[in-house]
């Protein structure tokens, strides 16, 4: 999982991306409005989002993203705690809504579960078939059995069953699997897939030509 973080203070910036870490969670952190980029190249797992910003409002960019029709699950973390605020950022299309001071055990376990709601998932475990994966052990199991599979195995299928049914292109693949370096080979993310199947069955995934893959729901 890779998580952006937009917050202007700087220990509580340094603090999340720490705890972040230790629960095996990549992250990027940006201080400023300015430096948030535009739909197109949203390409996260969830977004940590401050509504007070040195250069504009968290909530302006909130709703720009939204109305580009990006889907990515929204925290905000503020110190504004009125109705007002809540609701303003709701309305405008947040996940979730955390005020400050907060435990950062409470906002990782916020993370999960907007998480589970964007996967379509109810549990820690999830479910497509007879197939199971929890993200939180990074284990998963077919039939009951647990699978022998490696670290970048395991990402590219939890990419994969975020969202059954629906194509992920090879290039959106390639950058998660390597949020905080340089995209990964085409050719390695075939040689993946090819592992992939062999492990948990050839016909859950399959290949839109020219685009990329999807798990069968």
């Amino acid at each position: 999982m890779h998580i952006l973080i937009i917050e202007d203070d700087i220990d509580l910036g340094f603090a999340l991306q720490q705890a972040l870490k230790t629960e095996g969670v990549s992250s990027q952190w940006l201080r400023k409005a300015s430096d948030a980029p535009m739909a197109a190249g949203l390409d996260v797992d969830c977004v940590l989002l401050d509504l007070s910003l040195p250069d504009g409002s968290g909530l302006d960019l909130l709703r720009r993203w939204r109305r580009s029709g990006i889907s990515v699950p929204i925290i905000i973390i503020t110190a504004r705690s009125a109705l007002a605020d809540r609701l303003a950022g709701l309305d405008g299309g947040a996940d979730d809504f955390v005020v400050k001071p907060f435990e950062t055990a409470e906002l990782i376990s916020r993370i999960r579960a907007v998480q589970r709601r964007y996967a379509r998932q109810a549990s820690e475990i999830w479910t497509i078939g007879d197939l199971q994966i929890e993200p939180r052990s990074f284990v998963a199991r077919l039939n009951g059995a647990e699978l022998d599979l490696s670290p970048r195995e395991f990402k590219l299928m939890m990419e994969l069953a975020r969202e059954p049914g629906v194509v992920v292109p090879k290039g959106t693949l390639a950058q998660r699997l390597e949020p905080l370096g340089d995209a990964l080979d085409f050719g390695a993310i075939e040689v993946h897939i090819s592992n992939l199947r062999r492990k948990i069955g050839a016909e859950r995934i399959r290949t839109v030509r020219g685009i990329g893959y999807l798990i069968a729901p």
